[in-house]
């Protein structure tokens, strides 16, 4: 695993040569977008929809089960994100978007994805296989920036972002490493307690990802402002088994970021470990890839610290193969 986020920027030049040269077809119509796939597929969506919220003029939602929601239909345009191309939700639901006559693209490295795709004649932009989903977010995430700019969904040359960030991160490589190194200390033996305030959430929700598969623990997150409603009450006695982290950008909201600087004196209170992460880069695009990144070497990090295999998944492979019986 440490080689694959070691060759990050290499995975980013690749996918934009991929982006670059793939064949698509402009949608007509469209009304709304929604991006479906789960786990390492999945979470792209989530970051794309949070990156292009503040430009793109139709909604984007993204699914992450076996059906659509019933507003889809054939003014719809919905990506199909599968890494392996064999995900049985994903897969569930692109015969649902069929069905309803949706408008479809898919990303994937292949599977029966890729199979009901030629089928179907539907655009398709075919990345890199044979890794695990969650290594490969550039591959995929950079195809979705590609797919809502090509169809003229926003006006930023956001594939320029992606140049960008390749630049930022190899000049802030070996800072990365170095911070991500030190902070994974901090969380080993913890319970990492991850915050975003608001304008980075899908990093976050990543960060935790990659803390569950590749660190082999549990942990949680939630953004600012919505947790100063509810889980801010939860904080009412000294626990030294956790330890906060939180991502921030510079596009955080500088009424979100007083609410936090009010809250860091609560959490300092009841942890002995509250740590921030700032992104570096001059977009949210840059922002973004760097704190995926970062967040990618702690993970690593601690896996080295507990001395286990960042890329076994075991238990999720006993459970689709106990699944598999079912059917």
């Amino acid at each position: 695993m440490k080689t694959l986020v070691e060759g990050f920027t290499t995975q980013l030049r690749e996918a934009l040569d991929i982006a670059n040269k793939a064949v698509l077809t402009k949608k007509n119509n469209v009304q709304n977008i929604v991006v479906t796939g789960l786990g390492g597929s999945g979470i792209g969506g989530s970051i794309l929809a949070e990156l292009v919220q503040t430009e793109c003029h139709i909604p984007i939602f993204v699914n992450k089960d076996y059906f659509l929601p019933e507003f889809v239909n054939s003014n719809s345009l919905v990506i199909i994100s599968s890494y392996s191309g064999n995900t049985e939700e994903t897969i569930s639901a692109m015969k649902h978007a069929i069905a309803k006559q949706a408008q479809i693209v898919c990303v994937t490295s292949g599977g029966e994805v890729e199979t009901l795709a030629k089928i179907h004649k539907f655009d398709t932009i075919i990345i890199p296989g044979g890794h695990p989903p969650r290594s490969c977010i550039g591959y995929s995430l950079v195809q979705l920036l590609k797919i809502v700019q090509f169809n003229g969904f926003v006006k930023t040359d956001l594939l320029a972002q992606v140049k960008a960030s390749i630049d930022m991160l190899d000049i802030e490589k070996e800072a990365i490493k170095a911070e991500a190194s030190t902070i994974a200390e901090k969380l080993l033996h913890k319970i990492p307690v991850i915050y975003s305030l608001g304008s980075c959430d899908g990093a976050a929700v990543r960060f935790r990802q990659q803390i569950n598969e590749n660190s082999k623990m549990l942990c949680w997150h939630n953004a600012l402002p919505e947790m100063n409603h509810n889980e801010l009450v939860g904080w009412t006695e000294k626990n030294e088994d956790l330890a906060v982290i939180t991502f921030r950008t510079s596009f955080d909201y500088d009424r979100t970021i007083k609410r936090y600087d009010l809250c860091k004196s609560l959490f300092a209170k009841y942890s002995s470990s509250v740590t921030d992460i700032d992104a570096k880069g001059n977009s949210r695009v840059e922002q973004f890839f760097y704190l995926i990144n970062i967040g990618d070497w702690i993970s690593c990090y601690l896996a080295d610290l507990k001395n286990i295999d960042p890329v076994e998944v075991n238990v999720i492979t006993n459970l689709k193969n106990e699944l598999a019986k079912l059917d």
